[in-house]
């Protein structure tokens, strides 16, 4: 049998011109139409390979593309909308794209930082109102972030490269992981580990750096917003389920905390009622990775862990251990 693979993501040219000929490619680029699950399902049906990208895979569907069905690439380090349990029963590898999103993600999370402290969005729009009409001595004062204490929950790539930014800021750094990272990473990075409860009430900054997971759901949640300092911003660039969203808009209009950054949310896209309207918080379309460099390299990736797989090889980045 011939191979197939379908693509349902954005594809340059490049990376389609790097399939070799003899896999027929049905591609769908999801950044131009989304597609419903079950069109996807039966575009699915029958392939060897798929590269997803912003699509819930789930068993139902794996099992209704036939047992020709050998990898799913996921288009991202994060692959909660993939059925790995499902996946490994049924002798399928599941990939993603770690490593080439670090730093862009990274950067995104210090950005939302810097804008949450330093009121960029609030004072983005006082201009485009009309209000700026002269100068104030005692206008939309922010937080100084030198000195500061950043609380990192999830030291992964991203989480130490957050850390790394934060030691250039002068930052004390301390964190949260399941378990203590390697002692020559801590102290290159000066972090030291906390329990989670005592990393929200020491931060100054919280950035939420973990993947979701049924232990991870709701980190950010009444009780451990409440613990968290007035003065303190809290920076969500892991997925939106990491926070429960109506318990950060109470603790953001009752000043339990000084503001927020997110970049994922929720029910993405939809916003919980209500967060849109409150001016303490800078909100992104989950623009995290979204580099030229890094978006191009993600699905170059995606597409080379397939190619790899249906050639007889191995993938490059596997996520449940095939």
């Amino acid at each position: 049998m011939q191979p197939s693979a379908f693509i349902y993501s954005w594809l340059p040219e490049t990376v389609r011109d790097s399939i070799p000929a003899d896999i027929i490619v049905d591609h769908h680029d999801s950044s131009e139409a989304a597609m419903s699950p079950s069109d996807f399902g039966r575009r699915l049906s029958g392939k060897q390979g798929a590269v997803v990208n912003g699509m819930g895979v789930s068993r139902q569907m794996m099992e209704a593309a036939g047992p020709s069905l050998k990898v799913i690439a996921n288009v991202g380090v994060g692959y909660d909308n993939i059925d790995v349990g499902a996946a490994s029963k049924l002798g399928i590898v599941v990939t993603n794209t770690p490593d080439i999103l670090t730093e862009a993600t990274a950067d995104m999370g210090f950005a939302l930082l810097l804008a949450s402290a330093r009121r960029i969005a609030e004072a983005d729009r006082y201009i485009r109102d009309g209000l700026y009409t002269k100068n104030q001595f005692k206008l939309l004062w922010g937080a100084e972030i030198s000195g500061r204490t950043i609380g990192i929950i999830g030291m992964g790539r991203i989480g130490q490269a957050v850390a790394q930014r934060a030691r250039g800021f002068n930052m004390r750094v301390v964190y949260n992981n399941r378990k203590p990272v390697d002692p020559a990473i801590e102290h290159s990075l000066q972090a030291t580990w906390l329990p989670l409860d005592d990393v929200f009430r020491t931060a100054d900054f919280l950035v939420l750096c973990v993947p979701l997971s049924s232990e991870t759901r709701h980190t950010g949640n009444a009780r451990t917003l409440a613990l968290m300092k007035p003065k303190a911003h809290l920076i969500n660039i892991a997925r939106g389920p990491v926070v429960d969203e109506l318990a950060l808009i109470d603790a953001l209009r009752n000043r339990t905390i000084a503001g927020a950054g997110l970049d994922v949310f929720e029910q993405e896209p939809k916003l919980a009622q209500g967060l849109a309207d409150i001016p303490n918080v800078v909100l992104t379309p989950h623009i995290g990775s979204g580099t030229v460099e890094a978006r191009t390299g993600m699905v170059e990736l995606a597409v080379r862990n397939v190619v790899d797989v249906l050639k007889g090889g191995s993938a490059t980045t596997p996520v449940n251990g095939r």
